[in-house]
């Protein structure tokens, strides 16, 4: 019996109703992390301070209909959005389908398991602050690489 080939194979990102564009997020929340803009370099560096609305546990927005009317600055990820900002995850959905790549085995469009992003480790779970409990002057010392990273437990485990 001949597979039907899944829609993030055969559309292109413009081409996808909203239902795909929304399925395409895996979770992960690592999107919804505070980031730096070094003025002098236009370096951006990943903390791992979370957005007020994103929680810890489910690594979901917990307002995600109106989240711009708490954190303005949100961005909503448009086809737009995703092929200029250079701060996507290497994991995200949206980046790889955009470059052509498959999603992971973990992703829950592949695993069938919300659940299956966090044992994979790549949420954000358990790794960040509320950004509600962080001074501004201390944003710099909660900067890490591990979002913008793909871990070997990600990579190790092949589709079935």
């Amino acid at each position: 019996m001949i597979e039907p080939v899944p829609f993030w194979k055969q559309k292109t990102l413009r081409e996808m109703s909203d239902a795909e564009w929304e399925s395409l997020c895996d979770g992960c929340g690592r999107c919804c992390l505070n980031k730096l803009e070094y003025e002098d370099t236009g370096e951006i560096v990943w903390t791992d301070i979370r957005c007020k609305l994103l929680d810890g546990d489910s690594c979901r927005c917990t307002n995600y209909p109106n989240r711009k009317d708490f954190v303005p600055d949100c961005i909503r990820l448009t086809v737009e959005e995703v092929e200029t900002l250079t701060w996507l995850p290497p994991t995200c959905g949206y980046r790889l389908v955009k470059e052509g790549r498959d999603l992971y085995w973990w992703h829950p469009l592949l695993s069938g398991d919300p659940d299956t992003v966090h044992a994979a480790g790549i949420s954000v779970r358990d790794r960040t602050v509320d950004e509600t409990d962080v001074d501004w002057d201390d944003y710099e010392d909660h900067e890490v690489a591990w979002p913008g990273e793909v871990p070997e437990s990600a990579r190790a485990k092949q589709k079935a």
